[in-house]
This record gives C-alpha cells, sequence and structure tokens, in this order.
C-alpha cells in the first residue's frame, strides 16, 4: 500500500495519474499481471516510443516494476503493479500528539490457539512440523516470518511505552495478510477478524490464497505451491471508529478501552469457526511477500 499523508508528498504521484494514457497502462496490468513492452504498446495502439516515457514515469513513483526475463534470443522488459492501494490520508493530527512506534516480529505472539492446516517458517527453514500445533510453543518460533492456520488466533502484546501521565488517542495496526487454503488459491475467501484486549473492533474478507508469482521478499527456496504473498492492511482505532484501509468497519473508538501508559495493548487475528468463510490466515513477515515489514504498531498519545 501506498499512503499519501500531505499534498505536497503526493505532487509527483498525482502528476503521473493525470493521463489517460498512464491510466490505460495501470487497467492492463491489473487484468494482466504482468506484460512485456510490445504487448503494453499493442494493447493502447501506441507505439514503443511514445509508450517509453509513460512507463518511465509510473515506474518513478513507484507504482509499477520492470524486470527483465530471458525470451528467444534475448531477455525482455516486463512490467507488473507494485501496489495494489494508494491511501490518500489528509486528516491533520492532534497538535499535542505524540507517536511511538513498534514492529513485532511475527513468531513473537503472546498467546495462541490454532487449527491446521497450520505452519511457521523463518527465513531460513521451516519450524518443526508442519500441520502439528504444538510448534506455535517451539523456541524456534521467535524467528518465525511467516505463519498460517485454518481457524482460530494469534494475539500480539503490543509494546507501550508511552511516558506517563499520558493517554492513547490512536492505534494503528498494519501487517500483510493471506487466507490459507490447500496449496494456494486466488478465490478463497476467509474472514478474519480483528480484536483489541479482547473486544472485537471489525473484520476484514481476505479474498485469497495468492501464490501466482513468487513474493518480491519470498525466499527462493519456499515452495512454489505454497503462501507467496499477501495484502497490506491497515487497521486504524481512533476517535471516530475503526477504520481499515481508510474505510470505517465499526463504530469501536479508541476512547472505549481508556488506555493510558499503564494499560496492556492485546491484538488478536483471528478466523473464527462459525465464520461465513473460514479460510484460514497467513501473515507474512519482513522476508516474506511483498512489503519489507513485520507486524507494525503506532501508539499516538497526548496529554491525560
Amino acid at each position: 500500500m501506498l499512503i499519501i499523508s500531505s499534498p505536497d508528498e503526493g505532487l509527483e504521484l498525482f502528476k503521473t495519474l493525470g493521463s489517460e494514457v498512464r491510466i490505460d497502462i495501470i487497467k492492463l496490468l491489473l487484468a494482466n499481471k504482468k506484460m512485456n513492452l510490445n504487448e503494453i504498446a499493442t494493447g493502447l495502439g501506441i507505439t514503443n516510443g511514445a509508450l517509453t516515457s509513460h512507463i518511465k514515469k509510473l515506474e518513478t513513483v513507484g507504482l509499477i516494476t520492470i524486470s527483465s526475463e530471458a525470451a528467444g534470443h534475448g531477455n525482455q522488459k516486463l512490467c507488473s503493479l507494485n501496489r495494489d492501494k494508494i491511501l490518500i490520508d489528509f486528516e491533520t493530527p492532534e497538535k499535542t500528539a505524540n507517536v511511538m512506534n513498534a514492529s513485532i516480529k511475527v513468531g513473537h505472539y503472546s498467546d495462541y490457539d490454532v487449527f491446521p492446516t497450520c505452519g511457521l517458517s523463518s527465513a531460513d527453514a521451516i519450524i518443526g512440523e508442519v500441520d502439528d500445533t504444538r510448534y506455535f510453543s517451539h523456541p524456534g518460533r521467535y524467528n518465525a516470518d511467516i505463519l498460517w492456520f485454518t481457524k482460530g488466533y494469534v494475539e500480539y502484546e503490543i509494546p507501550n511505552f508511552i511516558p506517563a501521565g499520558q493517554k492513547i488517542t490512536q492505534l494503528m495496526i498494519s501487517a500483510e495478510l493471506s487466507s490459507e487454503a490447500p496449496g494456494v488459491n486466488s478465490a478463497w475467501p476467509s474472514d478474519v477478524t480483528f480484536s483489541l484486549n479482547d473486544r472485537e473492533i471489525g473484520m476484514w474478507t481476505s479474498p485469497g490464497d495468492f501464490g501466482d508469482v513468487r513474493g518480491i521478499f519470498t525466499p527462493e527456496w519456499w515452495y512454489p505451491n505454497w503462501n507467496q504473498y499477501g495484502l497490506l492492511k491497515m487497521i486504524v482505532i481512533g476517535r471516530d471508529g475503526t477504520f481499515l484501509d481508510g474505510r470505517q468497519i465499526s463504530d469501536v473508538s479508541i476512547d472505549e478501552f481508556d488506555l493510558d501508559h499503564s494499560s496492556k495493548l492485546r491484538f488478536r487475528f483471528a478466523v473464527k469457526d462459525d465464520s461465513e468463510h473460514v479460510g484460514g490466515l497467513t501473515i507474512f513477515g519482513s522476508t516474506f511477500g511483498n512489503y519489507a515489514q513485520d507486524v507494525s504498531a503506532s501508539i499516538s498519545y497526548t496529554d491525560a
């Protein structure tokens, strides 16, 4: 996800998207995943020369990536989209607010209750045996950079080191997530429920378990028919309710939790067995998937 937090920050992106040709290029890549320059030029009815400047501008602002692939007697350049979402958030934060950030390794959960299919892996090797829930308690799980399960939950304790005498005004969590299908299946919906301190704050339906291409950061040794990448989701619990990628998903506000410097923050990702879509959950860390991050937390606070 690309997050734009000010007009100046998004200026070059807005200029780039102000072209019908470049919008048409994005539409083609949405429909076809990867295309070479000849295919794009033919699809748009323009010459390769006319296409080059548009491709360069899309690459400069980070909307597409270009890779080389052997074909025939040489290499061809393949274009693919680099972002699945663009979030424009111009909300002005409270002047008195301060922010504390934390990054939590995927394997550093504080509680769990999961059901097969399931497993964990570090960047180098599977931890224990797949589909054996006992290994979610294995000491090696602290090195895990990816985990998956069919139903159940994992819960993370978010570090709270805000100064004494302060209250929490917003909590933001972001993580790369997907479903967990047998093998991979891009059309495998799963209802993922988010909770804070045992209070459900909202739900998101993951569309699938993605394996059409290898994740940008997924290790080369990783099995090709296993989870490759997810979607970066951002959950914000603020004073106006709870939001997912900028869209409100519940009326639960941060003030209902009455959180200060002494409060524990227990955030849970769950697939409930009574959900409409019990399609599992995969959580990707910094060495798997398309985003070089672990579970990320941001706490905004101000004077109590």
